[in-house]
This record gives C-alpha cells, structure tokens and sequence, in this order.
C-alpha cells in the first residue's frame, strides 16, 4: 500500500512540474515574442524587470528572480514548504526561459497586436501554473498570499491591480503614456484569460428546473448528466399553485438543452441557471 501510495505521489508530481515547465515557457514566450521588446508589460515584477532591462541592461530573467527572494521567505512560513517548492520552480524555469528567449527576435512591432497577445500568452501560461499549485511569483504569489487570508477575490482581479501599479512605474521610467494605455490592454487581457482559464476548469451553476414532470426530468438529470437532483416545495404567487422545483449543480460542459422524454421531445419547463 506504502508503495502504491508513493507512486501516485510521484505521478502527480512529476505531472505538477510538467504543468510548470508548460505554464512556464508560454508566460516566457509571451514576454520576449510580444511584450518585452515593445517596452510593454503585464505588470508585476516581469513588469519592474523590464525597467531594470532598458534602465541597466539586467538580464530580465536573472533581476525578476533576486526580486523574489523576499516574497519566497514570506511564502515558506505562510503557505508551507509544497508551495514554497513549486513556487521557487516555477520562478526558476520562467526565468530561465526568459533569459533564452529574450533573444529571439520578436514577432511584431505592432503594439496593438503585442498586447493582445502577450497578454493572452502570459494569462493563459499563469493559469496553468496556478492549477499546478505553484507560482512565478511577483503579483500571482503576493495574489495566493492574499486569498489565503481572503479567498473571496478574484486571483485574476488581484494580479491586475499589482500589474497597474507597476505600469504606473513603466510610464514613469519610460515618460510614455502610450506605454500605459497598451500596456493595460495586456494586463486586462491577461486577467481575464487567468479568470476563463481557471473558470473553466471548476466552474459550476446551479441550475433551478420547474415543471409539472419533475420526477422524468430528475431521472433524466441522474441517468443521461450523472447529477443528483433535489426536490424543493415551492408555490406559484400567480397560479397559487404548489409546485416542486428540482435543484442541481452541474458543470459549465455540462449545461445545454434541456433533456427529452421518452419520445423525444424535449419537457416543457424552465431552466434557471446560477452561477457559483
């Protein structure tokens, strides 16, 4: 059993760093093939580095790792020694990438173009960091800090609101607002596509069914959705009429038509979906 139970670790571990490395190296080629040479940033200390870039010529890489440091002791008494772990990982190899692919050449001068999609890039490669249970650190690390004490916001809202204030600091280095206006198209592209990205992964509805043939529709939801049902008595303020409305969660796949009865027809009924 004590060995079994060692191999599932490892498998999902080493599927963990996998995520990592993947997250990793799209967050990098976001930077250097979109953002990094068109002085655009997504904030956070990829965002810092950049100025420490132009400013001294730091390898970007290098600077957003000593940056970390801080924020790494504070996170291995808070969020425990895994955490610690992934999150030193997951800031070593984006800085490794980094300092590879800053020197490829970038794929367009076009500012608009940079943003959008070095915004998607570096959201799409922070959410898939932030499923492994790890972080880059910068805004996603000092993001988890904050929902540990507060786990109703948004990690998505949080690391634009880091992002801005470090943007702030780029048009101040850079004394170009125009920097700043694309640069927050980046940020909020970003944010959302870390909140789709996650959303998609766990997001569910709960889904209010009311018709006068809840017991098929109940059978319908457990045996085509899988999915438990829950009779609520409920009664009409119109009709005056007593009623049971079913009640169920379902993931976001799963929500479509309503199911059909044995003849094929879809019920008659209402769908009332809620998202939690």
């Amino acid at each position: 059993m004590s060995i079994k139970r060692n191999l599932v670790y490892l498998r999902n571990s080493f599927t963990e760093l996998i995520q990592i490395v993947c997250g990793t190296s799209i967050m990098a080629l976001g930077t250097c093939l979109f953002l990094l040479h068109n002085r655009l940033s997504t904030g956070g200390f990829s965002g810092a580095s950049t100025i420490f870039y132009y400013l001294f010529k730091f390898p970007v890489g290098t600077t957003m790792f000593a940056l970390n440091i801080p924020l790494f002791i504070f996170c291995f008494f808070k969020n425990g020694k895994k955490f610690f772990l992934r999150s030193i990982i997951g800031t070593f190899f984006l800085s490794f990438f980094i300092n590879i692919f800053e020197k490829i050449t970038p794929l367009t001068q076009d500012k608009l173009l940079a943003c959008i999609y070095g915004g998607i890039l570096v959201g799409i490669g922070t959410a898939i960091i932030l499923k492994a249970g790890a972080s880059t650190g910068g805004s996603d690390l000092l993001a988890q800090l904050i929902r540990k004490f507060n786990p109703n916001y948004k990690t998505g809202s949080l690391i634009v609101i880091f992002d801005t204030i470090i943007v702030g600091l780029n048009v101040i280095v850079f004394k170009q607002i125009e920097i700043a206006l694309y640069s927050a198209i980046a940020i909020y592209i970003m944010g959302k596509s870390i909140d789709i990205f996650l959303e998609g992964i766990y997001f569910t509805k709960i889904v209010y069914i009311i018709s006068d043939k809840y017991e098929e529709i109940a059978s319908k939801v457990q045996t085509e959705l899988e999915r438990g049902a829950t009779g609520i008595y409920a009664k009409g303020m119109y009709t005056q009429k007593n009623k049971i409305v079913l009640l169920c969660v379902a993931r976001k796949k799963r929500n479509g038509k309503n199911p059909k009865d044995s003849k094929g027809n879809r019920f008659k009924s209402i769908f009332n979906y809620i998202k939690c």
